[in-house]
């Protein structure tokens, strides 16, 4: 059996070489290490000659942003990988084409996407994107609806749960977003300026952590589908009119609502950080309006898609009985709505942040749109249960400013 090692771009080229269908063996082959994650390499391979090019993603024994200190299995380049196909069987065109999967080197090899941009940038550079409010709905409508109890044979998804069980990852979910952001924890990183405000804000409010503990119970226990489980503006790639979405290396069988609440967490971050970045008032009005519709139409695509294939595909007897749907759909909602709040909190305290904010310049600004993130997040952990409609939303921003 092959060793594992983690690669360098010489060892990198030399695997390339042998690829089959990839590269001419005459070809001259450039690396380039541009991962920027926490957990992985990944490497750019292309033909100096012809431009062609592939990525490899190869997964690390340990968390690399932390070291040795913190090890993790490498079998979640094969949940990834996995993912990856399922994902492209239930959406084409809006994930990359896995090549091949190598499991004893934990090693993806992919589409190149060297045309997009992740979306983060995008949003912070203040770019519109037309397509991709449906293209997220379509993505989350889809593969979420496919690997559910909607539409699977319940033996084959319990074989599939097995598939994806992936404890290290979700580990690292249910500390960092549901447990660490709630107390003073040593893998915090609260920004100095706002410390003095956290104490009593998050950590004395204890109606909030209640509705907290209820969101981790709903995360660690409510298996209804395979969830992306880190699905934000980080892990989207787009171009004017494409969307892609990547790194499903957290998906597990969880809640529908996770996925759904962190894309408009991200959304919503940066909603709160568009002061810090636009060069007067009005551009800031004109594209924190464009987030919300986005926010608005994304769940409108996701809900008319996920209704469609429930009303043509749904297998499960039960599940067709009258107002059953509009109960799981608003589930589907209330759950979306505290989740996004819960990813909010934690991308302010907790250990990884967000670029939206923190590259905001000015101090007073930056620290406004911390504040202002943390109190939308918890405006809607305790407000989701109310909430029967996106427009919900809107009214907690409201309350929240």
């Amino acid at each position: 059996m092959e060793q594992y090692r983690a690669f360098s771009t010489e060892e990198a080229i030399a695997y390339a070489k042998e690829l089959p269908d990839r590269f001419p063996s005459s070809a001259s082959l450039h690396a380039e290490e541009i991962g920027d994650g926490n957990l992985n390499y990944v490497f750019r391979i292309k033909d100096s000659e012809s431009g062609k090019s592939v990525i490899f993603k190869q997964a690390l024994p340990y968390v690399r942003v932390v070291g040795g200190d913190w090890p993790l299995s490498l079998d979640r380049a094969r949940i990834e990988a996995l993912a990856l196909k399922l994902a492209a069987d239930a959406c084409p065109g809006l994930v990359p084409e896995v090549y091949s999967f190598n499991q004893e080197q934990a090693l993806i090899v992919m589409e190149d996407l060297h045309d997009h941009l992740i979306l983060r940038k995008g949003l912070i550079a203040g770019k519109r994107y037309g397509n991709l409010s449906r293209d997220i709905g379509i993505y989350m409508a889809r593969t979420l609806f496919y690997s559910s109890d909607l539409y699977m044979n319940p033996v084959e998804k319990k074989a599939r749960q097995i598939q994806f069980h992936n404890p290290e990852l979700c580990k690292i979910t249910e500390d960092l977003v549901f447990t660490d952001p709630y107390w003073d924890a040593p893998s915090n990183n609260i920004p100095g300026e706002i410390r003095d405000f956290v104490e009593p804000f998050l950590w004395q409010d204890e109606a909030l952590k209640r509705e907290v503990a209820i969101l981790k119970h709903a995360f660690v226990t409510k298996a209804q589908t395979l969830v992306h489980g880190d699905l934000h503006t980080g892990s989207v790639m787009v171009t004017d009119l494409g969307t892609k979405v990547i790194d499903p290396e957290f998906a597990y069988y969880g809640p529908i609502g996770f996925d759904v609440g962190a894309m408009l967490a991200n959304l919503l971050l940066s909603y709160c950080a568009q002061p810090g970045h636009r060069v007067d008032s009005q551009q800031t009005v004109e594209y924190r309006s464009y987030l919300l519709q986005t926010i608005e139409e994304m769940w409108l695509y996701f809900e008319a898609e996920f209704r469609r294939l429930y009303e043509t595909e749904t297998t499960e007897p039960m599940a067709k009985t009258a107002g059953f749907y509009d109960w799981y759909i608003q589930q589907i909602l209330q759950d979306a709505i505290g989740f996004a709040g819960c990813k909010m909190i934690r991308r302010i305290v907790g250990l990884a942040h967000v670029a939206d904010i923190d590259t905001i310049a000015n101090t007073e600004m930056r620290v406004a749109a911390q504040k202002q993130a943390l109190a939308i997040g918890a405006a809607l952990i305790k407000g989701r249960q109310q909430a029967t409609g996106i427009d919900a939303i809107l009214a907690i921003i409201d309350t929240a400013r």
